[in-house]
């Protein structure tokens, strides 16, 4: 008798509708651009004397159509084959079977990153569904913070009531913060023994937040030396009980806890979240040495805690683990509301176009929340078989216990005490074990570029790893979203100053990727690296056809031309299929709006500088710098985001450039009305006319800002000003240079 196949631990969904649908657009729309092109490009075989049009502002307009046309055609990559998956976790083997994870978390400065909030994430990864004696996790903290250090050994007393309470009543919020913030979870058990015990664990939730405080409160535990966030020696310590602990004598083993707080001198690069991931797979490697590894940012809790029996259905999955490197799940966020104004949940990017790359090679690794193989991060290094000892400590450096640690037979129980285990993971921890040595190059998460995450997975895609997207109803992981637009700016100008410099590093995702990858897995890491050049289109779109409006030159084709309706026809064609994608993935009309909006005001400010900051680096006039996003709550930003009201409070370098070029939409489109009521020339300059109009429409809560709010989120006085001199600059130079 045959034996029987077992059952799939995960199905993929194919799309077939979505997929006609996307192509159908892609065709028709690069058709309608093939007659736009034309009609361009015909302008420069006329008689320069016979030409309705200065050559230059033509030019301008046509390079930025094409620019903006290709940035498309390789966005086109995302929508051509998407895919969905379902998993099937009661299909694992049984528990003694399933291979340990290390969870990985990072933190970087208290202040920002407030300690009860990193400690809550770091509660839920520890109580996540998966036997505890598997389950092992670490902290970076990259300030050096004596308040974090005291956060995770409070973490540790309140984690052994907290775990053994959501076991025995199944509790599927393992966040304590969110879990006492929401209806009652009993599990279905009795109500009065449950609601008991709860209150004794809110109780001692409560003292637990209590205690951070008042460390907080004295500045941090007493501590005799000096160190600061970027000055300070290594602190590595394994969370333990205290002599004087009490337990629970039914309680159930708890994971292993880890600080590790790496070294850091002024004197040496730290390479940001990259180096202390790299910090943190070194240390463990020779602790618990697990071969999967969950990456989570500090405010990133642990939603479901089934999200490690989900990703082991793909790591499992002997037709694909093989090649297979890490499994994505999808950033959702707690505290976005419907409105959204601010883009917060990055509903294209988790939504619509990592479905597309997981029907290709799988989506790009996303900087949180990610189940990855430490193979993966290691193996090209030491994939040779003849490869021997001082070939190993070129790329992995001079810890004989880390390169031991390849072996598959590998125990940590090699070091034979604790003393010399603290040693060990202090040299691996130390500012100088990475010189001369191959990792952020080779090895580990990767260094020349700021954006480490796309950077790695890029190098990992292009080595022949594969990855992919699971999305399951419920949110895996939940974190906190930008919710006002100071961290919105600051967050895209990081971001897309680490995309940039992949695209013009010598890893060029259209140059290197092509012979390594398909054209298509090429055409959407190009589109990533490059999208940010959107800057250059839309700032030429909210300039040059309003200046020339201003003096009567047309740019674009009379109403009564025929090509009008090919211009029409690309302006309707890219809303509609936007809309569609929106309301198919659960969103309204209004938040198409929002995102329309962000995404110009986005071109004009992050995506510009963000370019910018790239290129200086690049050009060696500027160092690379990371700010991590601010997670702290102000209450009045809060209220303003509720209201669906922007807040204006940021640099005067994002405001200026967006609210100069409103002003100068203002202006023009008064001096088109003017032009249409006394000299009747609608038809030559309707499409500069509706640009000015659509761009005021869309971007109204900047005029609100400007004319019209008065609470303290509103448009200073001082930047209007400013504001309009530039205008004005931009005005005087307009005429002088285009026109």
């Amino acid at each position: 008798m045959e034996e029987r196949e077992p059952l799939p631990l995960h199905v993929r969904h194919v799309h077939k509708l979505s997929i006609f649908i996307n192509r159908s657009h892609t065709l028709t729309h690069s058709i309608a651009l093939a007659f736009l092109i034309y009609y361009r490009a015909s302008f420069l075989f006329q008689d320069p004397k016979s030409r309705a049009s200065p050559t230059l502002p033509w030019l301008l307009v046509f390079a930025s159509e094409l620019l903006l046309s290709f940035i498309w055609l390789l966005g086109q990559a995302y929508r051509w084959h998407p895919v969905t998956r379902t998993v099937f976790p009661e299909r694992l083997p049984e528990d003694d079977k399933l291979p340990p994870i290390d969870v990985f978390i990072c933190t970087a400065d208290p202040n920002k990153e407030p300690t009860v909030e990193v400690m809550n994430t770091v509660l839920s990864a520890m109580a996540l569904d998966y036997p505890p004696e598997k389950l092992h996790v670490y902290l970076s903290d990259d300030g050096g913070s004596p308040l974090t250090l005291h956060g995770m050994r409070e973490s540790w007393r309140f984690a052994k009531w907290w775990l053994p309470f959501c076991r025995k009543y199944g509790i599927t919020t393992r966040c304590p913060q969110a879990y006492f913030s929401a209806p009652e979870d009993d599990g279905g058990c009795e109500r009065a023994e449950f609601t008991t015990e709860r209150q004794k664990i809110k109780e001692r939730y409560e003292m637990f937040k209590e205690s951070i405080a008042k460390v907080r409160e004295r500045g941090g535990p007493k501590d005799n030396s000096r160190i600061t966030a970027r000055d300070h020696p290594s602190v590595i310590e394994v969370i333990a009980d205290d002599a004087n602990d009490t337990v629970l004598a039914d309680q159930a083993t708890i994971p292993l806890l880890v600080y590790v707080s790496r070294e850091k001198r002024p004197s040496h690069p730290h390479h940001f979240k990259a180096g202390a991931l790299n910090v943190l797979q070194r240390i463990s490697s020779v602790i618990s040495n697990s071969p999967y590894m969950l990456v989570l940012d500090c405010d990133m809790y642990c939603n479901d805690p089934t999200s490690a029996r989900q990703a082991m259905c793909f790591h499992l999955d002997s037709k694909i683990s093989p090649s297979l490197s890490f499994v994505q799940f999808p950033q959702r966020f707690h505290n976005i509301n419907k409105n959204d104004i601010y883009d917060g949940q990055l509903r294209s990017a988790f939504s619509v176009q990592w479905q597309g790359l997981d029907g290709l090679k799988g989506p790009v690794l996303s900087g949180s929340g990610f189940y990855i193989k430490r193979e993966s991060l290691r193996r090209s290094a030491i994939q040779q078989q003849d490869i021997n000892l001082e070939e190993l400590r070129q790329s992995f450096g001079s810890s004989n216990e880390l390169i031991k640690s390849f072996r598959h037979n590998y125990k940590s129980n090699g070091i034979n005490s604790r003393h010399t285990l603290l040693k060990e993971t202090q040299l691996l921890a130390s500012v100088t074990y990475e010189k001369d040595t191959k990792w952020g190059k080779e090895v580990g998460f990767l260094y020349d570029s700021v954006a480490e995450d796309f950077f790695t997975g890029f190098m990992l895609h292009c080595k022949g790893w594969t990855s992919v997207y699971c999305d399951p109803l419920k949110p895996q992981f939940l974190g906190s979203g930008t919710t006002n637009l100071n961290d919105l700016m600051l967050q895209g100008t990081r971001w897309g100053s680490g995309l940039v410099e992949v695209g013009l590093s010598k890893f060029c995702p259209l140059i290197y990727g092509p012979p390594r990858m398909s054209l298509l897995e090429s055409m959407i890491y190009g589109e990533l690296a490059f999208f940010h050049f959107y800057f250059l289109p839309l700032c030429c779109f909210a300039t040059i056809p309003q200046l020339c409006l201003l003096d009567g030159i047309a740019l674009y084709p009379k109403v009564s031309n025929p090509y009008f309706v090919i211009f029409l026809f690309i302006f309707l064609s890219a809303l509609s299929k936007h809309l569609q994608e929106v309301l198919l993935t659960g969103g309204s009309f209004q938040s198409w709006r929002n995102e329309q909006r962000i995404w110009m005001m986005k071109s004009v400010t992050t995506y510009l500088h963000g370019s910018l900051d790239a290129i200086m680096k690049k050009m060696g006039m500027r160092e690379a710098s990371f700010f991590p996003t601010n997670k702290v709550v102000d209450d009045e930003q809060v209220n303003l985001y509720q209201m669906g009201k922007f807040d204006f409070q940021t640099s005067n370098m994002f405001l200026v450039p967006m609210v100069a070029l409103i002003i100068l939409n203002m202006a023009s489109f008064v001096g088109g009305l003017f032009r249409v009521i006394f000299l009747g020339d609608w038809d030559k300059i309707f499409v500069q006319l509706f640009i000015s109009f659509y761009i005021l429409l869309t971007n109204f809560p900047i005029i609100e800002g400007m004319m019209i709010r008065k609470d303290k989120g509103r448009i200073r006085s001082s930047v209007t000003l400013l504001s309009a001199m530039f205008s004005c600059g931009i005005l005087f130079l307009g005429f002088i240079i285009l026109l």
